[in-house]
């Protein structure tokens, strides 16, 4: 794949899949944990439960575009500070 630090996938941890996927050729594990985690507006598909977020109904790290949409964020969350 061009541009390959962008996206890779490992089958072989005991988590894979971690989150519900079409397809296993198309999860990408770069983000195991996603960087947006502690931005308050992550623009993911998040819920709060007992003041702890829950990225579980959340796919944008483990996609093929995750990497271009998280490094825009972590961007502009810098800018504004």
């Amino acid at each position: 794949m061009e541009a390959s630090y962008r996206f890779f996938t490992n089958t072989a941890c005991q988590y894979f899949p971690c989150h519900k996927s079409p397809s296993a050729e198309k999860f990408n594990c770069l983000f195991c944990f996603c960087p947006l985690y502690f931005l308050e507006e992550c623009g993911g598909n998040f819920k709060f439960h007992k003041h702890i977020k829950d990225c579980s109904d959340c796919s944008i790290p483990h996609t093929i575009e995750g990497y271009d949409f998280i490094i825009k964020k972590i961007k502009c969350a810098l800018e504004e500070k």
